[in-house]
């Protein structure tokens, strides 16, 4: 494609991740093994909370078979092609528009998982700090419209920056130096003045993740003080289980973007690192840092038509 005398690019070369090329072989069989743990844990996970009658119609494993879809979903938009990268050269290749498709679904995705970490705090908020109330202000009715509302909510953040990045003219160089397209690497390339596109990250990601968190740690701040009001050791041991297990994934899913987007032309070398962290092995530990601190789940895998054959006699 022409525009003017400037020729556009159709295609983007991906760099990979830097040392991996001398043993690729092993590489592949490390990601292949990742990214097949973190679709089983993950399905497993989504059948336990879909066949369990009592669990499914809970709002907080509601959510939680949400976060196993878009974790395994996160996984497959950066993981397979990581996998393509390590055969050999053609597989680094991207055309323009599935780059397009890559960068919108990590950012719907990724966002969207960020709001289901939010809504999952309020849940525990109401949970412990409003029992009697639980039941009306988290009814079903509600608890759908809230995971509803997560998923349209990330939809429109991630089409606000595909948009934003991909309005402006890409007319070479085409190598983009990380492991999938992503907003600062691919914006590094524009033939333009990237200043409002690193404006709007910094407002719009940087506002979201902010106020986010904040809402999770003052839903936290009151749910600790509801928790240490608990007379009996097995009611606070229970509560602090569920507590902390949510906290860690919330900490291993706020951290990365926060740090890479924030900053969003810093070593290359970092923030693959980081954003290599957050798009394949957190996907992969969540549904194992959730499900192995929490009895009614691994109760509930037992009960499934394969749950005797996983072995789990925990």
């Amino acid at each position: 494609m022409e525009l003017g005398n400037q020729t556009l690019v159709t295609e983007f070369i991906l760099e990979g991740l830097p040392n991996t090329r001398e043993l690729p072989s092993l590489f592949f069989l490390i990601f292949l093994l990742i990214y097949l743990l973190t679709l089983l844990g993950n399905t497993l996970t989504v059948l336990t909370v879909f066949y369990n009658p009592q669990l499914h119609n809970l709002p907080m494993y509601c959510f939680l078979g949400h976060l196993s879809v878009l974790d395994a979903c996160l996984s497959s938009v950066t993981v397979p092609k990581i996998m393509a990268g390590l055969l050999g050269p053609e597989g680094r290749a991207i055309s323009f528009h599935s780059c397009v498709v890559q960068l919108y679904t990590f950012h719907f995705l990724g966002s969207t998982e960020c709001f289901v970490y939010t809504v999952m705090a309020y849940d525990r908020f109401l949970a412990i700090c409003h029992p009697l109330y639980y039941s009306t202000m988290m009814s079903r009715r509600i608890c759908l419209g809230l995971a509803a509302g997560t998923w349209l909510t990330g939809s429109v953040h991630a089409a606000i920056h595909t948009t934003l990045t991909f309005r402006l003219p890409y007319c070479g160089p085409n190598l983009v130096e990380y492991f999938f397209c992503d907003i600062p690497p691919v914006l590094k390339l524009a033939c333009a003045d990237t200043a409002a596109n690193q404006v709007t990250i910094l407002a719009n990601i940087g506002v979201v993740a902010v106020v986010c968190f904040l809402l999770i740690c003052i839903s936290y701040a009151y749910i600790v003080a509801a928790i240490l009001k608990i007379r009996t050791s097995e009611g606070k041991r229970q509560a602090f289980s569920t507590c902390s297990a949510h906290l860690i994934l919330v900490l291993l899913c706020y951290g990365p973007p926060v740090f890479i987007y924030l900053h969003p032309f810093s070593s290359k070398a970092s923030d693959g690192a980081v954003a290599l962290f957050f798009t394949a092995v957190t996907p992969l530990l969540n549904p194992f840092i959730y499900t192995l601190k929490n009895k009614e789940m691994i109760k509930a895998i037992r009960k499934l038509p394969c749950g005797q054959g996983l072995c789990w006699h925990a």
